[in-house]
């Protein structure tokens, strides 16, 4: 059984705690993108989406790559990922979203 806790999680954990169950976007390397519900991650950082969609953006996917797939639960390994995005809440955010180059919502 593990230890309880004693120390207050971070802020930075607690801006993620902040973004489960919202829909965030992800783009990953090869360009791809992963539309869906934020479930959470692993030690590694990887993301765990749920009623995900993927998008293929790069050229070589022609017209059919704007046509969301649906790919339902995905976990994205956070080497791959090139951006994430969410939607910022509270009344003191101007910005609707942020990435993860912003050191405000990722260490």
């Amino acid at each position: 059984m593990p230890a309880p806790r004693t120390a207050q999680p971070s802020v930075n954990v607690e801006r993620l705690k902040g973004m489960l169950k919202q829909t965030i976007r992800v783009s990953v390397t090869d360009g791809r993108v992963f539309l869906g519900t934020f479930a959470g991650t692993d030690k590694q950082l990887n993301l765990l989406l749920i009623n995900a969609d993927e998008y293929r953006l790069d050229p070589d996917a022609g017209p059919e790559g704007l046509e969301p797939r649906y790919v339902g639960q995905i976990m994205v390994p956070w080497r791959l990922v090139v951006r994430v995005e969410g939607k910022l809440g509270g009344p003191q955010t101007q910005r609707r979203y942020s990435d993860s180059d912003d050191e405000n919502m990722y260490t």
